[in-house]
């Protein structure tokens, strides 16, 4: 997908990299743990996250201090900055409407806290394996030991070239991933941050708490946290739509921080997202006709070329025909990424 990436200084001088992609309702997303605006399209962990929220919304996004574009300096991880980052971001971008806001695990507090500030530009608050209370902050001394042991991971082994360090985090993160998507989850882990930054950021994250925040959270909220989410355990999410007046909760089967597209819990998150935000496919979607929608249903269907020549009582040349100016108007280049887009664009349900 195509996206627009653009660098903004902070009030402080902080250097952030931030992309907009798709259009339709304004999503806005904090940034959060191992991001690259650029590799992100690419992943097969975030790829799929990435494109669903770019065939919907006017997605914006921006790489956190310490990581990705925005660069490994790890000065100025607090809780004020990170809310400063944000606003930044929002500014840059111009927004004069109300637009919905998404944390995704320690994102939630910057969301949390510019949603109290500003509850009138915030139209409504997805919260996904968020928390309000970091690692230090939880009153379990021995989840405490155990984070402090990963941050010296983190601080020693970080660079390595052998992944070994790293396959800590991955295996907490994507416990039912491939083996290709836990090499590019580790190389993601190399290339996005430093040693030192990821040491700075993992301990930064643990004395996070906005407890205090919550009850005054007045915009429409949603929770969505996974069962058995090995980096934020479920009670984390619990509390958070236990404690935000209103806040809806949904609960999804799955061990993994970050969902995985082939997973049951994924299209749940996606339907959930949906009916909660409203978003609509881009205008590419919009775009194809009656006939060429008659096509992508029966490809998206795994149908071959002749299968649906015959249904639709055409010829093979003209639906070869079709798909090139069908792949012409997704922006894509091939069979595979049409259905791909196609499927979390909802072009079937329209």
């Amino acid at each position: 997908m195509k996206q627009s990436i653009r660098y903004l200084t902070s009030p402080e001088g902080t250097r952030i990299a931030w992309s907009s992609m798709g259009s339709g309702v304004t999503l806005v997303k904090a940034a959060n743990w191992l991001s690259h605006l650029e590799y992100d399209l690419e992943s097969p962990i975030w790829q799929h996250w990435t494109r669903f929220f770019g065939s919907h919304f006017h997605f914006i996004r921006y790489d956190e201090r310490g990581c990705g574009m925005t660069g490994g300096d790890p000065r100025g991880l607090s809780l004020p900055n990170w809310l400063g980052d944000l606003e930044s971001v929002v500014d840059a971008a111009g927004l004069d409407e109300p637009f919905a806001l998404m944390g995704i695990s320690q994102g939630a507090a910057a969301c949390l806290a510019y949603a109290v500030k500003y509850p009138r530009r915030v139209s409504k608050l997805l919260l996904y394996g968020g928390y309000a209370r970091g690692a230090y902050e939880r009153d379990n001394p021995e989840a405490a030991r155990m984070y402090r042991a990963i941050v010296d991971i983190a601080r020693g082994g970080w660079n390595d070239q052998n992944p070994v360090f790293r396959q800590v985090f991955t295996a907490r993160f994507i416990p039912d991933a491939t083996d290709a998507q836990v090499q590019w989850f580790n190389e993601l882990a190399r290339t996005t941050t430093t040693a030192e930054a990821a040491g700075a950021l993992l301990e930064a994250r643990a004395h996070i708490n906005v407890i205090d925040l919550l009850p005054q959270v007045t915009v429409p909220t949603l929770v969505l946290h996974s069962r058995q989410d090995g980096v934020v355990p479920l009670e984390e999410g619990r509390l958070l739509a236990a404690s935000i007046p209103g806040a809806r909760f949904v609960e999804l089967e799955s061990r993994n921080h970050v969902l995985l597209e082939s997973e049951s819990a994924w299209t749940r998150f996606r339907e959930e997202t949906l009916q909660f935000l409203g978003g609509e496919p881009t205008d590419r979607l919009a775009a194809l006709t009656e006939r060429e929608r008659m096509i992508v249903q029966r490809l998206v269907a795994g149908c071959t070329n002749a299968e649906i020549a015959a249904s639709l009582f055409i010829s093979d040349k003209t639906v070869r025909n079709t798909l090139t100016r069908i792949f012409g108007k997704l922006g894509v280049r091939s069979r595979t990424q049409a259905m791909a887009l196609l499927r979390d664009g909802g072009v079937l349900d329209r």
